[in-house]
């Protein structure tokens, strides 16, 4: 068999004689790449911390139509973003990530009233606020954390994935975190260390399972400045920047530039990558 290596050629294409993979048509202009002019996407957490400000990217990069996806709503949020926005068709739905039901329901209907989903976000978290795990009572703590960082972000790839199969075409981005590769200290969070380390290692089966039509990335950020950590004391932050080489927590802002990336047109041969915004404390 001779092979045209001029042509991109899939690993996992499990018919040996099958014609390689179209390339994508790109816009000649780089920065048109990172524009979503036409596309439609959803955001789980959208309303708040990290998933505002990945909603509010999406509608300055010009997205056609977008889904905010959290557990409750957030009418001055929504307000500000419909009049900011008029161009882009904004849409909110209540959702509890734990529950599969009604994830499988709001991904179907954002499917039926936008016609397709370009770009997922699953985005949706909580932190792990109660201590060493062996010292927990029951385990009402860490199943919550499972069911909304890694059972929340399944349900999600789950359903949007049945339907990028069926487009041919998606980008799956779900957030992670540093925690995921390293552990973190003085605080003890085995949970959420666990829940995310699985949320990166999920990213990257699927990227594997999906290639024929979809990509699948994470962004691991570090700790970012958001109401997660309002309740942590002053003392254990200064921890935490004694151990962050830019000395400081990240901007919200300052993680939406990864997001736009992995969702923009500017990474289509990107897939089973993790973005690490966090300061360089994975570096160290």
């Amino acid at each position: 068999m001779t092979i045209d290596n001029t042509q991109p050629q899939s690993l996992c294409n499990k018919d040996i004689g099958a014609l390689p993979a179209a390339f994508p048509t790109l816009h000649e202009n780089v920065l048109n790449l990172f524009l979503l002019t036409g596309k439609s996407a959803a955001v789980t957490g959208g309303a708040r911390g990290i998933g505002f400000v990945i909603s509010e990217a999406y509608c300055q990069a010009g997205v056609q139509n977008l889904a905010i996806i959290d557990y409750a709503p957030n009418d001055v949020v929504l307000e500000q973003l419909a009049e900011r926005f008029p161009k882009t068709k904004i849409t909110f739905h209540l959702c509890d990530v734990r529950k599969a039901e009604q994830v499988q329901s709001v991904i179907e209907t954002i499917h039926a009233d936008f016609g397709q989903i370009d770009i997922f976000v699953a985005n949706a978290g909580i932190a792990w606020t109660s201590g060493p795990l062996i010292d927990q009572p029951d385990d009402r703590d860490w199943l919550n954390v499972i069911d909304v960082d890694l059972n929340g972000v399944y349900y999600c790839a789950k359903h949007v994935g049945r339907i990028f199969r069926s487009q041919g075409f998606g980008s799956l981005v779900m957030t992670a975190s540093m925690s995921a590769h390293i552990v973190n200290v003085p605080q003890l969070q085995a949970g959420y260390n666990a829940a995310k380390a699985g949320v990166l290692h999920l990213g990257k089966s699927l990227a594997i399972e999906w290639a024929a039509f979809a990509r699948v990335n994470t962004v691991s950020p570090g700790y970012i400045a958001t109401e997660l950590s309002d309740f942590v004391p002053d003392e254990q932050k200064n921890i935490w920047y004694s151990m962050t080489p830019k000395g400081r927590q990240g901007l919200p802002r300052e993680l939406a530039g990864a997001y736009l990336y992995l969702g923009s047109d500017a990474s289509t041969y990107v897939t089973g990558a993790d973005l690490r915004v966090d300061g360089g404390y994975c570096a160290v």
